[in-house]
C-alpha cells in the first residue's frame, strides 16, 4: 500500500467517524420538539426508544438515518478502498453512533448502523441480519432479542460471504451494549417493543 493510499484511508475513516456521529434520534427529536431521547424511556439514543415516545413515523425516521450513516461512508469509500479498508470505514462510523464527537461519547447501541455498514459491505448479509431481526422481533417483540439473533448469526457470515474483520468487530460491540438487555431477558424483566 503507497503513502498516498494510507493516508486516503486514514481521512476516509475520519469522515466515517464524523458522520456516524451525527444522532438521527437526538437531532431528529430536538428538531420535531420531542423530548431528548437520551432522557425518556431507556435513556437509548435509538429508533426502539423513540418509538416509545415518539410515534412509529419519527422511529422510522431514526431507523432510516441510523442505517444510512451507516451505509453512506461504506458505499462511497468502496469505490475508492480495498475492501479492509472499507471494513475499517464501516466500523469507524458504527463507532461514532457509539461514541459520538458531537454529544459527548455516549450514544446508541448501534444496531441500525451497523445492518446500514452491512448492507453497503454485502447485500445479502444486511438482508440476512435484517430478515433474522424482523423475524425475531415479530415473533417475540423483543427488539434487544432480535438483536442478539441477528448478531450471533452474522457472526458466522463472514465465513460465508467474505466479509471483513470490522464486521466481526461490531458483532461483538454489539453483543457488549446489549450486556444489560441480554440479564433482563434471563430475567425476563425486558420490556417489549412499544412498552
Amino acid at each position: 500500500m503507497t503513502i498516498a493510499m494510507v493516508n486516503m484511508t486514514i481521512v476516509a475513516i475520519i469522515i466515517s467517524y464524523f458522520i456516524g456521529s451525527l444522532s438521527s434520534a437526538i437531532l431528529l427529536c430536538k428538531l420535531l420538539g420531542l423530548p431528548d431521547p437520551r432522557q425518556q424511556g431507556s435513556g437509548n439514543p435509538g429508533a426502539t426508544n423513540v418509538l416509545r415516545f415518539g410515534g412509529k413515523k419519527v422511529a422510522f425516521a431514526v431507523l432510516v438515518g441510523d442505517m444510512l450513516k451507516g451505509a453512506l461512508p461504506v458505499y462511497i469509500f468502496s469505490f475508492f478502498l480495498a475492501p479492509f479498508a472499507v471494513g475499517l470505514c464501516a466500523l469507524a462510523a458504527f463507532l461514532g453512533h457509539l461514541f459520538p464527537l458531537y454529544f459527548g461519547f455516549k450514544g446508541g447501541k448501534g444496531v441500525a448502523t451497523a445492518l446500514g455498514t452491512w448492507f453497503a459491505l454485502d447485500w445479502r448479509l444486511g438482508l440476512l441480519a435484517g430478515g433474522i431481526w424482523l423475524v425475531v422481533a415479530f415473533m417475540t417483540r423483543y427488539s434487544s432479542l432480535a438483536a442478539v439473533m441477528m448478531t450471533l448469526v452474522v457472526l458466522a457470515a463472514p465465513f460465508i460471504f467474505d466479509t471483513t474483520m470490522g464486521v466481526f468487530i461490531m458483532c461483538l460491540l454489539l453483543l457488549w451494549t446489549h450486556r444489560n438487555n441480554i440479564l433482563r431477558l434471563y430475567k425476563g424483566t425486558e420490556p417489549k417493543i412499544g412498552t
